[in-house]
This record gives C-alpha cells, structure tokens and sequence, in this order.
C-alpha cells in the first residue's frame, strides 16, 4: 500500500481559507492523476479536484472558483486551496492518487466550516 498522508485539515469558520496537502512516499513512480475527494456524513464520497500530468484541472462545479488544486510532481504531492469556504463544504477530505490501473487513497483529514 502506497503511504499518502494528507495534512492541513480543521476548523474553520464561513469565508476562510484552508490549504490542504497530500504527500507521496517510499515510491519511484508519479501518479498518472492525483486528486482531491470529500465524503461528508450520511452522503457518498465525491469528486472534488483531480489534476492529471499535463492536464487541466477538473473541478466539481459546487466549488468552481473557490478550491484550487495544484501538484508538485516530482514531490507526489498534491495541494488544495480552498477559499470562500461554506459549511457545505464540511467533509472528510481524502487524497486519491491513481498510477493506472491502480487507485491509491490517504487516510483523509476532517474540515469543518462553522456558520
């Protein structure tokens, strides 16, 4: 199993700003895609950014505008600046990195915007 750790999860209250990282190691590889998913209590886990090698970003529509994602690739690691957050926006965010066929996940970090 690929370690992914993702960090920089919180409390934050509506209109603030969170950035959140995910890092790869212990591989030789680069992910084909490497992304963001959120699963927020009782609903299924979602599709929030992904970002593939010499692609542009793809965005849930719910946060168009606000998130943006990035990667340093030759790091494995992902970032995800998330501005104007709203409490919808509250979840379990997990980093998600694919090296086709094969999908690897981190252990999700919880971010909470209070009203």
């Amino acid at each position: 199993q690929v370690p992914l750790v993702a960090s920089g999860g919180g409390l934050v209250q509506a209109g603030g700003s969170l950035r959140l990282s995910c890092a790869a190691s212990g591989i030789i590889f680069s992910f084909n895609v490497m992304g963001w998913y959120r699963q927020a209590p009782g609903k299924q886990r979602e599709l929030v950014a992904s970002l593939s090698t010499g692609s542009r970003a793809n965005y849930a529509d719910s946060v168009k505008g606000r998130f943006t994602i990035s990667r340093d690739i030759a790091k494995n690691t992902v970032y995800l600046q998330m501005d104007s957050l709203k409490p919808e926006d509250t979840a379990v965010y997990y980093c998600n990195g694919i090296y086709s066929p094969y999908a690897y996940w981190g252990q999700g970090t919880q971010v909470t915007v209070s009203s």
